[in-house]
């Protein structure tokens, strides 16, 4: 009862309301005036902000995209349980960025795509390599990153304000998509600089008063090993028993590299495994490529990546670290370990963990703070549920779309991308009450599990097509069902067998099971690029003058480029030519008529999904010849920011030293 009574405490004060009704005001505001702005009624507009974009936004957006409430829940939880070690998952990133603005970009740039399948498609020719990736994506955007993410915030919602799960969800839904669908990618970037400025002071702010409170760093590191809950004994002998090894804190709560075959991150894994699924999700995901293709140029792309990099030196200090201190100052809640306790406490009866974050911002922030850290919450969740809706849609829209429509206008391409955001949302929706029977113990576990069955087939074959020119379609193709069936074939039986917890331990045979989640990601990263090699040499090789600019060794190269897919994209841009045609045939006959008939509704539903601007299509300007994408940099810029490389790796490298 004592929670219930706390908790509208929280809601009926009015500081805390002020704050965030204020808040989310604010970020609509600034979606507004970005519609204003900038050109949403073409297809580079809306999806890739008109290319314009400076390299301090480019970075908060790559970093704004990536932390998602599943961050400060999943971090925060997995920290409280079991130390440091998960840092390990931010800090990889220090290096793969860096691969992604110096190696990956300039070729993505060259190529002159927008989504990831696309590059495949004019890479390797054929339609089968693309159209596995969209499938692959939109799937993995769906149960890995939209649910969790909605799941993170629940938990949130639920410990900070008692709302039911639903309401809370389908109304931050409602107002993400809102903005996602008539704004487009530019409202993101401009409102994802907001946030990441207020979701770092926010989390600042309670890592200050969490340190105060459990008495500074020193504190910590000696409370920790003593934080055990004071229940641990079996409610139910019979069918359970509790070993001390289920709630005593790990004794290497204080490394990062454990282990290698102990550990619960085991050291190979943290430094091969999350490199290979750091890849997929840094180099060659919608997501965040997106971010970096919406850049000015190439300088502005690695000055943004290395902004983003020291960004990602935050989470640890800022989610790891107070999830522990968490464990410490409420080891009864945070550390459960008796089932029907934990079932009490949160819900689920795996562990309470997940609640480390939420717990500290209800019972440590003052009011009106409460309100701000509520309001960030909600942001980094909006913020990286708006990033997957503009993208999926990129995805869909150009990638399935177009092969469905070849002849449809730029109009229809909008349109059937704000559409399909409406349809994500009603999937989430209808996934929320799986993602809340899965309560795995910990969040940031079933992430990472679940990339590293799926994600390394992609990043081997993507690695190879941008540095290997001799890979092929058959190599790649094959490659891609050889290391989807490895994965399904770990990943299936551990859904099935689950994947249990300390007390009941799954029951999966140890042959399947038995290898840790980042070890299986490396073996299945090497078995997809053999597969790849071994089919690409024994077929024939793509000739040079279909690989201009989309490798790494001919970014540079002026000659004319054949693309493989250049006969479907002829047919594509034939259609469309016949229905603007026909468009435009119908259109002037019947277009005063129309004119004098359009009511102020639907000229106000025009502006609102960007086309009250687009002039009709009589003034449309002739297509201008392809030019040639320019990826030089100014040598002042060049040289400043590979210096500024250099000087981050430095930090990352002492960091993981500092904390191995």
């Amino acid at each position: 009862m004592e929670k219930l009574s706390s908790d509208k405490v929280i809601i009926n004060n009015p500081a805390d309301i002020i704050i965030i009704v204020g808040y989310f005001i604010t970020v609509i505001s600034v979606g507004i005036w970005s519609m204003f702005r900038t050109n949403r009624g073409t297809v580079g507009g809306y999806f890739l902000a008109g290319r314009t974009m400076t390299w301090w936004p480019v970075g908060a957006s790559l970093f704004a995209s990536n932390i998602g409430s599943g961050h400060f829940v999943g971090l925060a939880g997995t920290g409280a349980a079991s130390g440091i070690a998960v840092g390990g998952f931010e800090w990889n990133a220090l290096f793969i960025v860096l691969l992604l603005g110096w190696l990956f970009v300039p070729v993505y740039l060259t190529a002159g795509v927008i989504t990831m399948p696309q590059y495949l498609k004019k890479r390797f020719g054929g339609t089968r390599i693309s159209l596995y990736l969209s499938i692959i994506s939109l799937f993995l955007y769906i149960f890995t990153k939209i649910s969790v993410d909605m799941f993170s915030g629940a938990v949130f919602i639920q410990q900070a304000l008692g709302w039911n799960i639903y309401v809370a969800v389908i109304a931050l839904l409602l107002i993400t998509a809102l903005y996602t669908v008539t704004g487009g990618l530019a409202a993101l970037m401009y409102t994802d600089t907001v946030q990441t400025f207020v979701i770092i002071a926010g989390a600042f702010v309670l890592t200050g008063f969490s340190f105060a409170e459990v008495g500074g760093y020193s504190a910590l590191l000696t409370k920790y090993s003593s934080a055990v809950p004071r229940n641990f004994s079996s409610q139910d002998p019979q069918r359970y028993n509790i070993s001390p090894h289920c709630y005593n804190p790990r004794q290497d709560a204080f490394s990062l590299l454990r282990d290698s075959t102990t550990g619960d991150l085991p050291w190979p894994g943290v430094l091969f495994g999350i490199a290979i699924v750091g890849g997929w999700y840094w180099c060659t995901d919608q997501v965040i490529v997106q971010r970096c293709l919406a850049a000015r140029n190439l300088t502005h792309v690695k000055a943004g990546c290395i902004m983003c990099g020291y960004l990602k030196l935050l989470p640890m200090f800022l989610m790891v670290f107070p999830g522990m201190i968490s464990r410490v100052l409420y080891p009864d809640e945070v550390g459960c370990v008796v089932p029907e306790e934990c079932k009490r406490v949160c819900g689920t009866e795996v562990g309470c963990s997940n609640i480390a974050y939420p717990k500290l911002v209800v019972s440590i922030m003052p009011n009106g703070l409460r309100g701000l850290m509520l309001a960030v919450m909600l942001a980094a969740l909006m913020s990286s549920l708006a990033s997957i809706f503009n993208s999926s849609s990129t995805l869909f829209t150009m990638d399935i779309w177009t092969r469905i429509r070849p002849q449809a206008s730029e109009r229809e391409l909008i349109i059937i991308g704000r559409v399909w955001v409406l349809c994500i949302v009603a999937i989430s929706i209808c996934w929320i009450p799986v993602v809340q029977a899965a309560q795995s113990g910990q969040l940031f576990d079933y992430i990472q599990s679940v990339s590293s069955y799926l994600a390394p087939p992609i990043a081997s074959v993507f690695l190879l097509a941008v540095f290997v020119k001799r890979v092929n379609e058959m190599g790649a193709f094959w490659g891609l069902v050889g290391g989807l069936v490895m994965g399904l074939c770990r990943m299936l039986p551990e859904f099935w067998y689950g994947t249990g917890s300390c007390i009941f331990p799954s029951d999966c045979p140890f042959l399947v099971c038995g290898i840790h989640y980042l070890h299986f990601a490396i073996i299945l990263f090497f078995c997809t690029s053999v597969l790849v090699l071994l089919v690409s040499y024994c077929t024939e090789p793509i000739k040079d003058q279909h690989l201009h600019r989309l490798v790494f060794s001919l970014r540079h190269s002026k000659e004319e480029r054949k693309d493989l897919d250049w006969e479907q994209e002829e047919r594509g841009r034939r259609a469309q030519r016949e229905a603007a045609e026909r468009m435009r045939e119908n259109n002037s006959t019947d277009a005063v008529a129309k004119d004098e008939k359009k009511s102020v509704v639907w000229r106000l539903v025009d502006w609102f999904s960007g086309d009250g601007s687009s002039q009709g299509p009589e003034q449309e300007a002739p297509e201008a010849p392809e030019q040639l994408p320019d990826i030089s940099e100014d040598p002042v810029n060049k040289y400043a920011v590979d210096a500024n490389a250099l000087i981050m790796m430095a930090v990352a490298v002492f960091m993981w030293g500092y904390y191995a």
